[in-house]
C-alpha cells in the first residue's frame, strides 16, 4: 500500500468568549439608551443574543484551513461572523463595515446530534482564516445566537494545518 507522506501537523484553535468586550459593548448600548441617542452612522450595536469572541493565532505563518470544529449542547443555531477590528484599548465602537463576509452558520436541528452548517461560506470564511493568520496575532468574531442557545451551548474552533 502507497503512503500519502507524512501527516502535516494540525493545530486546532479555539474561539474563545471575551466576556470583557462583549460588556464593553453591551455598556455601549444601555449608555445610548439611557442618554436616549442614537448610535453613530454605520456603528452595529451588540444585540442581546450576540457575543464577541477571540481566536489567537499561536502560529501565523503557513496555516491551511482544515475545518470548522463546532459543537452544539442542544439544538440551536449560530451565526459566526469574523470582523476586521483590532480592538484598542480605547474600545472604539464596532462598525458594520468592519464585519467580514461570508457568515458560517451552523445549527443542530431537533432530535439530532449531527450539525449542519453552510458548507460553501463556512469553507470560504476559513480559508480567509488562513490569510488573515499572517498578519494577525488575534481575530475578533461576533458570535449570533439563536433557538434559545447562548455561549454555555458552544464549544467552537477552527482547524488548521501546519505547512
Amino acid at each position: 500500500m502507497a503512503e500519502d507522506g507524512p501527516k502535516q501537523p494540525q493545530l486546532d484553535m479555539p474561539l474563545v468568549l471575551d466576556k470583557d468586550l462583549t460588556k464593553q459593548l453591551r455598556l455601549r448600548v444601555e449608555s445610548l439608551k439611557q442618554r436616549g441617542e442614537k448610535r453613530q452612522d454605520g456603528e452595529k450595536l451588540l444585540r442581546p443574543a450576540e457575543s464577541v469572541y477571540r481566536l489567537d493565532f499561536t502560529q501565523q505563518q503557513k496555516l491551511h484551513f482544515e475545518r470548522w470544529d463546532v459543537v452544539l449542547d442542544k439544538p440551536g443555531k449560530v451565526t459566526i461572523t469574523g470582523t476586521s477590528q483590532n480592538w484598542t484599548p480605547d474600545l472604539t465602537n464596532l462598525m458594520t463595515r468592519q464585519l467580514l463576509e461570508p457568515a458560517a452558520v451552523f445549527w443542530r436541528k431537533e432530535d439530532s446530534d449531527a450539525m449542519d452548517w453552510n458548507g460553501a461560506d463556512a469553507q470560504e470564511f476559513g480559508e480567509r482564516l488562513s490569510e488573515l493568520a499572517r498578519i494577525r496575532k488575534a481575530m475578533y468574531f461576533l458570535i449570533a445566537f439563536g433557538e434559545g442557545i447562548g455561549p454555555d451551548d458552544l464549544k467552537a474552533s477552527v482547524v488548521f494545518t501546519q505547512l
